[in-house]
């Protein structure tokens, strides 16, 4: 349960990052630059999350799953 709360933490953030550089550009009319800052922490975090996913993942912390975890095995030709 504690890694979806820190995965949801995170795209919480990475989504007001993109929010408040989308306010930035619109109130500063491109004239400072907040909206870079914004949107440069906006990649820091997503690159930050997948990397944290790709960890989670080869630790073994996160189980990846199919889309059918429990198809049946394809007939063999």
């Amino acid at each position: 349960m504690l890694p979806k709360i820190f995965i949801v933490l995170i795209l919480l953030a990475i989504l007001g990052s993109l929010a408040s550089g989308l306010i930035f550009l619109i109130k500063d009319n491109g004239r400072s630059e907040r909206t870079v800052k914004a949107l440069t922490v906006r990649i820091g975090l997503s690159v930050f999350l997948f990397l944290m996913l790709m960890l989670g993942i080869y630790t073994g912390v996160i189980q990846p799953h199919g889309i059918y975890p429990n198809a049946p095995a394809a007939p063999a030709h």
